[in-house]
């Protein structure tokens, strides 16, 4: 998994093994038993969540989500796993209930602008604000950015953990 070269704020990885569907789960399904308490695995039908809890979680902790899918054209025999790195759920919901707040304000003072300038009137205070609100985006984006940095140690203990399970 490359984690420095991708501007994409969730990383992912995709794996092939010659393994029936239903063996791979049974290892995860296995494995969850005798799972170190740093550790927390959920598993639904094919599609197993691993997150880091105890004192090692921190706000910023990530998630690998993982979906077994059965590989077409190999009669069942084979498996391809899809792993996806993503922030905690509240941390990702809060992040877009940001988006959410400094969009509609940014739209807001545009319709503002607009009107002020129909009416000839100053719109230097609109532009601001929305000069403001870009800033507050890429400020959004840095802080997403360097919360992903501060994840990279626990992404690759998550990783490990799920490369020790299907082998």
């Amino acid at each position: 998994m490359n984690t420095e070269n991708s501007i994409r704020l969730r990383l992912r990885f995709y794996k092939d093994i010659d393994e029936n569907i239903e063996v791979v789960r049974q290892k995860f399904v296995d494995y969850s038993k005798v799972i170190s308490p740093d550790f927390l695995m959920k598993i639904r039908n094919n599609h197993i969540q691993f997150t880091i809890r105890g004192e090692k979680q921190r706000y910023w902790s990530p998630y690998l989500s993982v979906e077994l899918e059965e590989k077409e054209g190999n009669e069942k025999n084979a498996t391809h796993i899809r792993g996806l790195f993503g922030p905690a759920q509240t941390m990702w919901t809060f992040f877009i209930f940001l988006h959410f707040i400094i969009a509609g304000i940014f739209l807001t003072f545009l319709m503002f602008a607009f009107s002020d300038y129909a009416l000839k009137q100053s719109i230097v205070n609109d532009v601001i604000i929305m000069i403001s609100m870009i800033i507050c985006w890429i400020l959004l984006y840095v802080i997403a950015r360097q919360t992903r940095v501060n994840g990279y140690g626990q992404m690759e203990e998550l990783e490990k953990e799920c490369q020790k399970i299907i082998g």
